[in-house]
């Protein structure tokens, strides 16, 4: 299902195909983070205008493609200056992200200690992606945070998760360097 039309779509959606017909959950993943350094360097994809509008409140999540026969969708992401999330996993999915536009932080955390639903991390390094990188996460290696590291600049992500990311978990600090889980449900943003 093409969720936007923009110039190079269908080499994008061909190249992922290919990519996510792998036999291996890190065969798929090694070959969509080399495909999405790619396909991000070529300069016959260029994605939606409307994927460079950030929003001042929170960062945008816009749908560019979900394949419903090999499971997987794509996301792009904008994160306005300063944007960035909390700690979150992806609810059990693979994911690939790729910087197409700025630069990110990306810290990854390990769970160490998880005791009546209360859980505490451990900072495993950061991260900083520049345009044309991209990284996988594979769980149960899936706990992050992400963040436009810019004062002034937008930045823009494309996220290739295993299947349709509709929530997620969000740990918000609670004191003593415990987290609680919340339970969130994702949504997209407009495209026009």
């Amino acid at each position: 299902m093409l969720a936007l039309e923009f110039p190079g779509c269908t080499h994008l959606i061909e190249a992922l195909d290919a990519a996510v017909r792998q036999d291996s959950t890190h065969a798929i993943t090694d070959t969509l983070r080399h495909t999405l350094c790619t396909l991000i360097r070529d300069d016959s994809v260029r994605l939606p205008e409307c994927v460079l509008e950030a929003y001042t409140d929170h960062y945008a999540r816009r749908e560019i493609y979900t394949s419903r026969e090999l499971g997987y969708s794509v996301i792009a992401m904008t994160w306005g200056p300063g944007q960035g999330t909390s700690i979150h996993d992806h609810a059990g999915m693979w994911c690939v992200e790729g910087v197409w536009l700025g630069a990110l932080e990306i810290t990854q955390y390990e769970l160490i200690e998880n005791e009546a639903e209360r859980f505490r991390f451990e900072s495993r390094g950061s991260i900083q992606a520049g345009t044309g990188s991209a990284g996988s996460l594979i769980p149960p290696h899936e706990y992050h945070t992400i963040r436009n590291p810019s004062t002034d600049a937008v930045t823009v992500s494309l996220h290739i998760y295993r299947g349709s990311m509709t929530e997620c978990s969000v740990f918000q600090p609670v004191g003593d360097g415990w987290y609680q889980r919340d339970r969130r449900k994702l949504s997209l943003d407009l495209t026009h």
